[in-house]
């Protein structure tokens, strides 16, 4: 650590409007989990529903909801500028559309010092006059460098605001070992080969074509299991994709799985099949846990996997060349071995979670620090 981070304590307020529990909602839980864990006070806002609040109590982080309904919703501005004030933060962090209109304007009206927001999707914004949310902030967070670039060459956004903060790994995953007798848990035979796409299930992740490559790979490898790990909107749609494949007896859906290390410890080729990306977290998860990935060649994703290097990358939407890559890698060890030491480096050197709340914190003292 630095000098500058030698100082008093922060009070940093998140806010998500989101219900879901995505790699979005885990970053912000990472985050606020680490920096209360090193002395700073740390609240989330979210809806009273949200999947958020329920982790986020597990671990100790202080809650506060209020309805979130929408950009304009004037009784939740209101709720936060009195909530702002009363318990004086220093730093308010945005994450989603609607909470960063909502987080943006009470911060900006409570006269709270410093206003910061995350973006955790490769989708452009706007910077005019109706969409003057974007001029607010005092800097913009970004999951990788390919968003920073879009930010900032793209739409116009100041370069000196925007700051590329790459997700970070949690511990757990670096140290994954291999146990095969943890596939018991799902009912899997302990010599079966198993394909996981991990992820919240929604259109944007694509598991329907991971779902049709598996069923190419099948014709190879018949006794073959993929598990969808994770939950949300998409579910039924996936299970019917599955059943009309006629591929269901070889599918596992698991639900939301806390403890996504224990997947990792008997997966045989991660896969990650979305049509757009931020810098994504199974995919680093995956990295971390030694086990080789294939992933969609999309937003952030090439940031992070070296075709030949640290995996494998298709193109989206292509579950043919999914598949043959899939193949691939269960069909050459030696292969998969050589991707996944290399992965597991790069993934240690370049995104620990240590790494990551290091850079939010600098950034947050130097942003609070300017304001003094």
């Amino acid at each position: 650590m630095t000098n500058m981070m030698v100082v008093k304590p922060m009070r940093i307020l998140h806010t998500e409007w989101s219900d879901g529990f995505g790699g979005q909602e885990k970053r912000v839980l990472a985050e606020a989990y680490a920096l209360m864990q090193r002395g700073h006070y740390v609240c989330i806002v979210c809806r009273e529903h949200a999947r958020l609040k329920t982790e986020a109590l597990k671990k100790g982080v202080t809650v506060y909801t209020m309805p979130l309904k929408s950009s304009y919703d004037l009784t939740s501005i209101w709720q936060l500028v009195k909530y702002l004030r009363q318990h004086r933060f220093d730093v308010v962090n945005t994450h989603s559309g609607k909470d960063s209109w909502i987080g943006g304007l009470a911060a900006r009206i409570a006269k709270t010092p410093v206003l910061v927001r995350t973006r955790h999707l490769n989708i452009k914004l706007k910077r005019n006059v109706i969409n003057f949310i974007h001029y607010l902030p005092d800097a913009y967070i970004t999951c990788g460098q390919n968003m920073r670039d879009t930010l900032v060459q793209e739409c116009g956004f100041p370069q000196d605001k925007v700051v590329s903060i790459p997700t970070g790994v949690a511990k757990e995953f670096f140290d994954t070992r291999r146990d095969l007798h943890a596939k018991s848990k799902y009912g899997l035979d302990a010599g079966s080969v198993v394909i996981a796409n991990v992820g919240i299930l929604r259109t944007v992740k694509g598991q329907e074509i991971t779902l049709q490559a598996f069923k190419k790979v099948l014709t190879e490898l018949p006794h073959a299991k993929c598990l969808l790990v994770g939950d949300g909107p998409g579910r039924n749609r996936l299970l019917n994709v599955a059943k009309t494949l006629g591929i269901s007896d070889n599918v596992i859906f698991t639900g939301y799985v806390d403890n996504v290390p224990d997947i990792y410890s008997f997966t045989d080729v991660s896969v990650l099949s979305s049509l757009s990306e931020g810098v994504p977290q199974s995919v680093l998860q995956a990295m971390a846990a030694g086990v080789p990935v294939v992933a969609t060649r999309v937003g952030g994703v090439p940031e992070i996997v070296d075709h030949g290097g640290t995996g494998l990358l298709v193109d989206s939407g292509d579950h043919e060349a999914l598949a043959a890559e899939i193949l691939r890698l269960v069909k050459n060890p030696a292969l998969a071995a050589e991707l996944t030491k290399n992965a597991k480096t790069y993934a240690l050197e370049n995104h620990s979670l240590e790494a990551m709340v290091d850079k939010i914190e600098r950034l947050y003292i130097t942003l609070v620090q300017e304001k003094v």
